[in-house]
């Protein structure tokens, strides 16, 4: 009894420290976009890093709680861990937001002499790597719930809902990896200039419905999507 009492004192702490942290980074974050030059940005985004650092270590703490088969009820600590996932996702978005400007300032100075298929080439590349971070974020909140759900169903076995779930979910960890992969040898064979950038801009709005509504119960999934690219013919070291 009292091994369970110290237990929850220590789940209390951290979701305590949880909340103290979201609303932390939620002050930054306003702070950030309410800036007004450039050095207080930059203050402000290494303030955000330092924020969802200290956050990412009390979700692995959470995730470490959420396996373990002394708490019998995990919703508390699944919703925390939710939250900190989606200030992930928040962090991620100003990441890229500042990669993006500093690539602006390095060619400042030939702004003027932008090739138009260059920047082309880049706004696509960076629509690929946007899409399978998206993607990976999805499948660790997936696993996250896979890994909860099996907890619960090997205490109340025969729960064929639970089960049910987890086998969806499952698929749905499979496609994801699947759909990465595919991008992934995309965005190296654009690197590489072995592939055109309308060929990739015609399988967008396919790729773009699947990440938004692969889950919903209605969604059909186009089969031959990445065909027209003849993935199946490109040279194995771009693949590898």
């Amino acid at each position: 009894m009292a091994d369970k009492r110290k237990l929850q004192g220590e789940i209390d702490r951290c979701l305590k420290k949880v909340s103290e942290g979201v609303e932390q980074f939620e002050d930054i974050w306003q702070k950030l976009h309410n800036a007004a030059n450039a050095n207080q940005k930059e203050k402000y985004e290494a303030d955000l890093k330092k924020e969802i650092k200290k956050l990412q270590r009390l979700r692995d703490q959470i995730k470490t709680w959420v396996a373990s088969n002394e708490i019998k009820d995990k919703r508390q600590l699944i919703d925390n861990r939710k939250l900190i996932e989606t200030q992930m996702e928040r962090f991620k978005v100003v990441e890229r937001e500042t990669k993006t400007k500093a690539y602006s300032k390095e060619g400042l100075g030939l702004a003027q002499k932008v090739d138009p298929a260059q920047k082309e080439k880049e706004e696509v590349g960076q629509w690929l790597t946007n899409t399978i971070d998206t993607l990976n974020m999805q499948v660790d909140q997936f696993e996250s719930e896979v890994e909860s759900l099996s907890v619960q169903t090997r205490k109340k076995k025969g729960d064929k809902d639970k089960q049910d779930r987890i086998e969806g979910l499952k698929r749905h960890i499979e496609k994801h990896r699947y759909h990465v992969r595919m991008l992934e040898t995309i965005l190296r064979m654009l690197d590489n200039d072995s592939i055109l950038v309308d060929a990739i801009r015609k399988i967008k709005d396919d790729v773009e419905y699947y990440v938004d509504s692969s889950q919903d119960p209605d969604f059909e999934e186009n089969e031959f999507l990445y065909d027209d690219l003849d993935l199946e013919d490109i040279p194995q070291a771009l693949v590898a």
